[in-house]
């Protein structure tokens, strides 16, 4: 069995968070979107995680067009111990602190069916904030969210307002493609 501590250490590792995420790659091949959704959907519901999709997913649910990389779910920084035995097969990169100079997050990237899934911790999350050019807590209020039906299941996903003030504040390439596309 996969024991958290094993993987969180009280002496976090700074990564980067690109090469974490894999947010550069945008070509997968075999990549099964639909059946990882439901796949992270299942594990997350069955033990009463609260989440909420966001990033390049969530753009997508809300009408973007762009190739997606991955999808990226918060959940509660001590949610991650829960879920580890139920995906501990899948993990492309264990959890723990990664930072890049968009993100510091605590994370956990799993790959299921050649579909790419980033879990984010979001107690302690953190972005950087480019029109002010200082690190901002990346606020998530998990009772303020969208209820989508995706892939027949209906899932929690960040209100499309405050998925285009965070994608503002970052503003990498995709992301102000991403906020043309939801204008």
């Amino acid at each position: 069995m996969l024991l958290y501590n094993d993987y969180i250490s009280t002496k976090c590792e700074e990564q980067d968070v690109g090469k974490f995420f894999n947010v550069h790659s945008v070509f997968f091949t075999m990549r099964k979107t639909k059946e990882a959704c439901i796949w992270i959907m299942n594990i997350l519901n069955k033990n009463k995680i609260p989440y909420r999709i966001e990033g390049g997913f969530a753009a997508k649910i809300y009408g973007s067009k762009r190739t997606l990389a991955d999808i990226d779910i918060d959940i509660p920084d001590k949610c991650f111990k829960k879920i580890l035995p139920s995906v501990e097969k899948y993990i492309l990169k264990e959890p723990k602190r990664y930072k890049d100079k968009n993100w510091d997050v605590l994370g956990l990237e799993l790959k299921y069916k050649g579909q790419e899934i980033g879990l984010i911790g979001s107690n302690t999350a953190k972005i950087f904030d480019k029109s002010k050019r200082k690190w901002i807590k990346f606020k998530v209020d998990f009772s303020k969210i969208t209820k989508k039906k995706v892939h027949g299941k209906i899932v929690n996903v960040i209100r499309k307002q405050d998925l285009i003030d965070y994608k503002n504040k970052i503003a990498r390439r995709v992301d102000i493609k991403d906020v043309r596309e939801l204008s």
